[in-house]
Parts: C-alpha cells; structure tokens; sequence
C-alpha cells in the first residue's frame, strides 16, 4: 500500500458559524491542497469533515499519517472513544447522545478501508502544513460559493 500523509484542519468564524476545512495531501513529490467553505457548521464538524474528505480523495486502499490539531478527532480515534459511542446506540458515558454523529458514521467505514495513524499537531504553531491547512480553511470561509452543511442543526 501507498504511504500518504495527510494534514487537515478547520475553522469556523463564530462557532456555530461560516467554517472552512483545508486539507494537504502528501505522496512522494505529489502535493494536493483541497479546501471548501460553508454557510454554517461548527469548528468540530469542519475538523471531521476535512479528514472524511482527504480520506475519500485517496483512489486506493493506503497507509496514511494523518496529523490535525484537532484533539476532538485525535482522541475519538485514538482512545476508541468513537467505537464505544457506537457500541452503545451513540450515547457517550454520561448517556447523552454524542455530536456529529452523521460524520461518525461517515468516518468509521474509511478506517477500514485505510490504514490510518492519527497524530495530533499544536495547532498555530510551527508546523508548516498545519499552517497551510489553516490559511486553506479560513480563505475558503471568505469565498463566494459556500456550501450547506446539510447535517447541522443547531
């Protein structure tokens, strides 16, 4: 399998907000920038969305180091949170129902088609690619043709 390198990362201008997600995708000397922006969503469903996007952009079944600043991702992976909330009909250990579930359920199934190591990064730091996932996201906030995220609700 390929080793692919992702970073990704979102934003939101007011949160609940317009919000953007940029993502770098990184394979040998092949480099590719995505970004979008929305009407209204969250910062956390920007940061799951844009890992759900630059997973679905990979053709292939690969091997991905996927760094973000965002400890909501990171921990939900990592610590299995996620699979417990679904295990148990999507309620998290205080019984309420989890967040963003619609992207959760989106996720899980890219996990199993790639291999995927998540690294968290501090964010606005000095990591140049989370930088860059930064400036995309918050450039696509700014466009013209924002999308609907048709998942949120306030």
């Amino acid at each position: 399998m390929k080793n692919i390198e992702i970073y990704t990362d979102g934003a939101c201008s007011g949160n609940p907000g317009v919000g953007g997600y940029g993502i770098v995708l990184l394979y040998k000397d092949i480099r590719k920038e995505i970004s979008a922006g929305y009407k209204l969503t969250t910062n956390n469903r920007m940061e799951a969305i844009a890992v759900i996007v630059a997973l679905k952009t990979l053709k292939e079944p690969c091997n991905v180091t996927l760094y973000t600043d965002s400890k909501y991702i990171v921990n939900a992976i990592n610590e299995k949170w996620v699979y417990g909330w679904e295990k148990n009909g999507w309620k998290n250990s205080s019984k309420k129902q989890v967040s963003n579930i619609d992207l959760w359920k989106e996720l899980l199934p890219l996990l199993e088609i790639h291999n995927v190591k998540f690294i968290w990064v501090k964010g606005h730091a000095e990591n140049k690619e989370n930088n860059r996932c930064d400036f995309l996201a918050r450039e696509a906030i700014k466009g013209d043709n924002l999308l609907i995220d048709c998942n949120y609700s306030s």
